[in-house]
């Protein structure tokens, strides 16, 4: 072990064990109930694409294949794009960074104001340490938008009123409420607590740090799922180029499937994105249902995706 790598150890237990939600944080309702756009004879659409050697164009095609952005990104729209860098751990570990600079390429082309937002994991942060290694600050720069390391606004926060059977309320950047749109950046891979890692998964980092210990004591999968009632996401894409069908979040068993999933439908895609790691043998803990899980079996119960597992794949 390097010495910067303990350093950053014990920087990462600091905040995991120091982080606590403000004071006075105001208390509101969650946003209102994403419409998805992407559907056919009520069913939601999950767009399939085989992903080539040029990043940007198999975004482009994945995006075109589910209807394209103009359904739901306008000209002035307010964007907080939501990737997954939980830790510095290159990709299926964190998003890849060409993937993130092709979809907000896109993006940005529709005229849309595109924010970058995230909050790592509590032995990873300060999130700002997971971007510079990352080298994410390079990228937003590069594409002239903003990056927001969550936790580093301590009064951008507000406690959404949510009522779940396991989560009251839940602390949320205010940067994110705010945005008109919401657009997820999910890995494709398994979990060693949570079970598997996607769109659903990736909402936990909006979660204030100071609560997601308790976030993970009982009913962790439950808890995950029950986090989106906050908001859903208006498009998901997920690289799932590669992933990883054993261990996670950070490391684990690689696959490269060389596939590209985007729906209006987080837990279709989830849903989808299971169905392609069962194909894998592996050791996990996957269910061999994935409709069965209980992320999606929560996320249903709550009306926040496609009920009863029934979506169309276009590809």
């Amino acid at each position: 072990m390097t010495t910067a790598s303990f350093v950053d150890k014990l920087i990462g237990a600091y905040h995991f064990l120091s982080d606590r939600v403000p004071d006075g944080t105001s208390l509101v309702n969650p946003k209102p109930r994403t419409v998805n756009p992407w559907c056919s004879d009520g069913q939601a659409l999950v767009a399939r694409e085989i992903a080539g050697s040029d990043i940007r164009t198999s975004v482009n095609r994945v995006i075109t294949l589910l209807g394209g952005l103009r359904q739901v990104i306008g000209r002035g729209d307010k964007v907080l794009v939501k990737p997954n860098f939980n830790s510095p751990d290159p990709f299926p570990g964190s998003t890849d960074l060409a993937f993130l600079h092709a979809v907000v390429e896109c993006l940005l082309e529709e005229g849309a104001k595109v924010t970058i937002g995230e909050s790592s994991g509590g032995i990873w942060r300060p999130t700002r340490n997971v971007f510079h290694k990352l080298g994410v600050f390079d990228l937003a720069k590069h594409l002239n938008v903003d990056l927001i390391a969550f936790e580093d606004r301590s009064n951008d926060w507000l406690r959404v009123k949510i009522d779940g059977d396991y989560l009251r309320v839940v602390t949320m950047p205010r940067s994110a409420y705010e945005a008109d749109k919401i657009v997820y950046l999910p890995c494709m891979k398994t979990h060693t607590s949570a079970r598997f890692s996607g769109a659903l998964k990736l909402a936990v980092g909006f979660m204030h740090p100071g609560e997601r210990r308790a976030l993970h004591a009982r009913h962790l999968e439950q808890k995950i799922a029950e986090i989106s009632l906050c908001w859903q996401p208006n498009l998901v894409i997920m690289d799932c180029r590669k992933g990883f069908v054993s261990g996670g979040p950070d490391k684990g068993q690689l696959v490269e499937p060389e596939l590209l999933l985007a729906s209006g439908d987080l837990v279709a895609i989830d849903i989808e994105a299971m169905r392609i790691l069962l194909t894998y043998e592996a050791k996990n803990r996957l269910v061999p249902d994935p409709s069965q899980s209980l992320q999606v079996v929560t996320a249903m119960k709550h009306s926040l995706g496609s009920s009863g597992a029934s979506y169309i794949v276009v590809q």
